[in-house]
């Protein structure tokens, strides 16, 4: 009864209906239930997976492509459900690394593999990837692209991460899984503990060639054919796609596939401007962007697009993508040996940039970029020219312009003969 005569009496106050006003207004802007990671919160709330992130955009889940330069340059990350495609450079030589990049993050975060190629095996394209970094201290020390290696005191080897000094120097577990994106050694080996403790698929063309069968026309290639018909077994397999819903923690799906359109997939998009199986590569693509977008899966895919000779194709495979990254290399240009770019090693092109849930793509605001592959890392930076010319062009040279001009006659005419170039 109390109770219930202090409700009343508090109703009919202005003062109280004020003050549950201000009450009523203000929980909107608290925190219902529980913090985070609690098992009763209030409200949706985003799938946790490791190594992955929400994007502050638009909340789409994100994971590293691993390079961070790269992840901020596309917004954070590479978006779960979208296709990457790397255009490779002249020589084939810096496109692998981002490639090998992109399965060892997945391989540090616990994410399921599936590497594709026609070219190497699985298995020695996993052996070949860079080892992790325990932590970003360690990137100072190579951007100095270790100058002293070898120190008298064994107490100056851990100066830089001296808390790791009574740790193992690499665990048989995904290194710091919590984290978004890590840095890695070029330089050194994954080694085999993690290895060990990855879960990939290989698919090795030649291995799975059968005796040809009767192609019709503008259908896929059989090179082609087998891939997606692999592709789409693992994805149910691992049930990423929802099919077979994940029993343990929900895990990532991460496609690499090495080289396609060339010759080696059967395709001859790259030999011929008219080609019969033009559109082979396209279907391919369009294929899997339907399996990569009904699944938490994230692709990766490198092109000869320097190799096409028909153009129309190559601008149907990057609308069929949804972000491209072409790579263009000094080596064997012009710029090579060009002094202004002594200190770049070729050009990064964002070509194109996924705008979720739109009919159209966006374009990166940042054109000028370019990147160089130190001893140990491969860095993406602003494209920095020297100031006119400064290297090549001297002081003397320049007072040659100007000319000592006649004295000005009378009148406007003189005025107009005076003197053209004006030296401060």
């Amino acid at each position: 009864m109390a109770a219930a005569a202090t409700c009343g009496a508090g109703a009919g106050s202005p003062g109280s209906v004020a003050a549950a006003v201000d009450r009523s207004s203000a929980t909107s802007f608290q925190r219902k239930g529980p913090r985070a990671g609690g098992a009763d919160g209030g409200g949706p709330r985003l799938v946790s997976i490791a190594g992955t992130r929400p994007s502050v955009r638009n909340g789409q889940l994100l994971v590293s492509t691993g390079l961070p330069a790269l992840d901020q340059l596309l917004g954070g990350g590479l978006a779960v459900g979208t296709v990457l495609l790397i255009e490779e450079d002249k020589y084939n030589i810096y496109s692998p690394l981002l490639f090998k990049y992109f399965l060892a993050e997945g391989i540090v975060s616990g994410h399921t593999l599936l590497v594709a190629s026609a070219r190497e095996h699985p298995a020695g394209i996993l052996q070949e990837l860079p080892a992790p970094l325990l932590d970003d201290s360690y990137e100072k020390e190579f951007d100095e692209d270790g100058c002293n290696h070898k120190t008298p005191d064994s107490s100056m080897k851990m100066k830089i991460a001296w808390r790791y000094q009574l740790l193992p120097k690499m665990e048989a577990g995904p290194v710091s899984s919590s984290r978004f994106g890590h840095y890695y050694d070029t330089s050194k080996k994954i080694p085999q503990e993690l290895l060990r403790t990855a879960k990939w698929h290989g698919f090795f063309l030649p291995e799975r060639i059968s005796p040809p069968l009767t192609v019709e026309p503008c259908h896929l290639t059989h090179g082609y054919m087998k891939l997606l018909e692999f592709i789409k077994k693992i994805v149910s397999e691992e049930g990423v796609d929802g099919s077979h819903p994940q029993k343990k923690t929900k895990n990532i799906l991460r496609i690499g596939i090495q080289s396609l359109g060339s010759p080696l997939w059967g395709d001859d998009a790259c030999c011929a401007e008219a080609c019969d199986d033009s559109h082979s590569l396209t279907k391919f693509l369009y294929v899997l962007r339907g399996l990569v977008r009904a699944s938490l899966s994230a692709c990766l895919v490198t092109v000869p697009a320097h190799l096409i000779q028909n153009k129309a194709i190559t601008a149907r495979v990057t609308s069929l993508s949804d972000t491209v990254v072409g790579l263009e290399s000094f080596v064997g240009s012009e710029r090579e040996t060009n002094p202004l770019y002594k200190d770049y090693h070729g050009l990064i092109h964002i070509r194109q940039i996924p705008r979720l849930n739109n009919l159209i793509c966006d374009e990166s605001d940042v054109k000028d970029l370019a990147f160089k592959l130190k001893r140990k890392l491969f860095t993406i930076e602003r494209l920095h020219l020297p100031p006119d010319l400064s290297d090549t062009v001297s002081r003397e040279s320049k007072q040659d312009v100007a000319v000592p001009a006649p004295r000005p006659g009378r009148g406007c005419s003189g005025l107009a003969e005076g003197e053209k170039h004006l030296d401060f």
